[in-house]
């Protein structure tokens, strides 16, 4: 089955203007699937957008929006409600809350929480019930190792992934039987732009994937959730599910700190 007939008429993407975001809207676009797109910055999101309607002639809207605004659902409502949207994607980072856990202000701590489990919760319970209703649709989020263990200086960004992470696997089994297909795809490091911007350096047991494979293997593996670990990151994905906690939280730290190039407070890299 092709992904519009899948998928479409229309996909949301949450985190669509850059990276991974930016090729899962031009691949569904150039599938034949309408397009809207979320983001928080109005250059790239501007961008995005003239590249899908450049490359594919598909529609596309677009909305600048902060999701973690307690009105996130009805602002996005607001260019949704009329639409048969088949397909969800929730392709958002860590927002501000990166560094120590107490250092960091109670708003930027919570900028995790508000952007990945209470957004992607009123998501998939708005968009997810229509998918089921008439036995069609998806659900992608596009995760993070880092929700496999506590992480140091990501506690909330680590927590809130591991939430988003369960929650998928709950909605696959509540939604497989209905048509539906839900997938978490969680990801090490990938090369996108806010990565350049996150200083972080590369950490050899850490590889670094081109966003564009990401984006195409979660499109080829979003029929076969829950959960789906690229090859190169497998390995790891098993260590840190099945090691005693201690030692994941431990080794979430070590890898960190040989990661950044200076442990300072700053903002957590997104997808």
């Amino acid at each position: 089955m092709s992904l519009k007939k899948r998928y479409g008429p229309w996909a949301l993407i949450v985190g669509g203007s850059e990276g991974i975001g930016d090729h899962l809207a031009r691949k569904l676009g150039a599938a034949g699937v309408n397009i809207v797109l979320v983001a928080r910055k109005p250059g790239p999101l501007a961008e995005t957008s003239q590249k899908i309607r450049d490359e594919s002639g598909v529609e596309v809207r677009t909305l600048q929006l902060d999701i973690s605004r307690d009105d996130m659902l009805a602002r996005i409502r607001e260019v949704t409600d009329g639409l048969d949207v088949g397909l969800l994607v929730h392709n958002v980072g860590g927002g501000k809350g990166f560094g120590p856990f107490v250092d960091c202000a109670l708003e930027e701590v919570m900028s995790a929480v508000l952007t990945n489990p209470v957004a992607i919760t009123k998501l998939a319970h708005h968009f997810g019930k229509p998918m089921a209703e008439r036995g069609r649709g998806g659900i992608l989020m596009i995760g993070s190792m880092a929700g496999n263990a506590g992480s140091y200086f990501l506690a909330t960004y680590s927590a809130a992934k591991a939430y988003n992470q369960i929650l998928m696997e709950a909605l696959w089994a509540e939604f497989q039987p209905r048509g539906v297909d839900v997938l978490a795809f969680p990801i090490g490091a990938a090369a996108t732009p806010s990565r350049a911007r996150s200083g972080t350096i590369d950490a050899d047991e850490m590889p670094v994937a081109r966003p564009e494979d990401v984006a195409q293997q979660a499109l080829d593996q979003l029929p076969h959730g829950p959960v789906y670990v690229s090859s190169e990151n497998a390995e790891y994905f098993k260590a840190l599910s099945s090691m005693p906690r201690r030692e994941a939280a431990e080794l979430q730290r070590d890898l960190l700190m040989r990661m950044l190039r200076a442990p300072t407070k700053g903002s957590a890299a997104e997808h």
